[in-house]
């Protein structure tokens, strides 16, 4: 004899009829397998149905009084909570347009009364295990879709520890660097996502790029780690000497994050904007920038908006041999450089999103500087 216990583990069944030797002839036929619910109208039985836990199948008789049975099936299977319960229909209707209307109701299977017991259990049984089949494979999708989301996560986190950690280098080379990065990276982002939809741009700055373009920019000087002393922090201007051995920052910036990404052994880097951007942006749009003399679209859009982003902070920013300019007069120097210096579209829209980037400078202030960059 089965136990209370496992009584309580049977699935449920729901029988739908309003004829009670029907209903007699299934329970008896069913109870000792499955838990049994009975409903006798389709009303109720759409009550039942909407119950906690619902049964894991039902059983429908068609022809019933009020609303039959393809009616209720209709229902059942327009509410998401009881929509993928199968139905089956047991009906005298035994003609094939009769049977194909309850399929394309949305019923799982059709059986012709007088009833077959071998036949109701064998297919009680079959859909019952092909419930528990789609369950499964649902639960197992969704587990796998959490482990995806958590893993790719955690493979963010270490992204964000690494590129963290080589920007840190040129902030402790150079005091002024710190709100220099932050700064610049906001800029980025705020640059990027007014040229997100953008005909020339839109194809590249997707969401994740645009985040990636965010984390990345930090390590637009990374290459200054290999400058000199004398030179990083001389408290004046740099001689034309001086300047040339500054200059090689680009390449030893790019040639860090190359090091860098041959340990990481993948086919596509996640440093390789920031290997872009290091590298590219001190290019100018008309070919005059360094280290290679890159003009127009030749120059990467990530370095390009980080050559706008990168100069707006130095004029804007107070350093030992030169004062800070106001942000109107930064401003104008950008939109004076259009075309020249910069990408004429990103200047373009720089000049639209110009006081976003005046608050983002007073966000990340540095210490010695103004609260924010005044303007004229």
């Amino acid at each position: 004899m089965n136990s209370s216990a496992d009584f309580t583990e049977r699935q449920t069944l729901l029988i739908v009829d309003d004829t009670p030797d029907n209903i007699t002839l299934l329970s008896g036929l069913l109870k000792n397998r499955y838990r049994i619910k009975v409903a006798t109208e389709g009303e109720r039985a759409l009550k039942i149905a909407a119950v906690d836990p619902p049964p894991d199948l039902i059983l429908l008789d068609i022809m019933m009084p009020g609303m039959d049975g393809y009616q209720v099936c209709q229902r059942l299977k327009a509410n998401p909570y009881t929509a993928d319960i199968p139905v089956i229909f047991l009906t005298a209707k035994a003609q094939i347009e009769d049977e194909e209307k309850g399929l394309e109701f949305g019923a799982a299977d059709y059986i012709t009364k007088p009833i077959s017991p071998p036949v109701v259990l064998a297919r009680v049984a079959t859909h019952l295990m092909l419930k528990n089949a789609r369950q499964f494979l649902r639960d197992r999708s969704a587990y796998l879709e959490q482990e995806v989301q958590r893993r790719t996560r955690a493979v963010g986190a270490i992204q964000d520890v690494i590129i963290a950690a080589m920007a840190s280098l040129a902030e402790t080379r150079d005091n002024a660097a710190g709100g220099h990065i932050r700064r610049t990276q906001h800029y980025v982002r705020a640059l990027a996502k007014k040229l997100q939809t953008h005909p020339r741009f839109a194809s590249f700055l997707s969401d994740e790029t645009i985040e990636l373009l965010f984390k990345s920019a930090p390590l637009h000087d990374i290459g200054k780690v290999g400058i000199p002393d004398r030179i990083l922090l001389k408290p004046g201007r740099l001689t034309a000497e001086e300047f040339e051995i500054m200059k090689t920052h680009a390449i030893l910036g790019r040639d860090a994050i190359v090091a860098a990404e041959k340990h990481l052994n993948t086919p596509e880097s996640f440093l390789r904007l920031a290997r872009e951007i290091a590298y590219g942006h001190q290019e100018k749009w008309d070919g005059s920038g360094y280290p290679q003399g890159l003009a127009g679209d030749a120059i990467p859009i990530s370095a390009r908006l980080m050559a706008l982003a990168d100069v707006y902070d130095a004029l804007i920013s107070q350093r030992v041999y030169k004062e800070s300019m106001q942000h109107d007069q930064a401003v104008d120097l950008i939109r004076a450089g259009k075309g020249q210096h910069f990408d004429p579209d990103m200047v373009e829209a720089f000049l639209e999103i110009a006081d976003e980037f005046k608050v983002i400078a007073a966000q990340f202030a540095d210490r010695q500087e103004k609260a924010e960059p005044s303007s004229g």
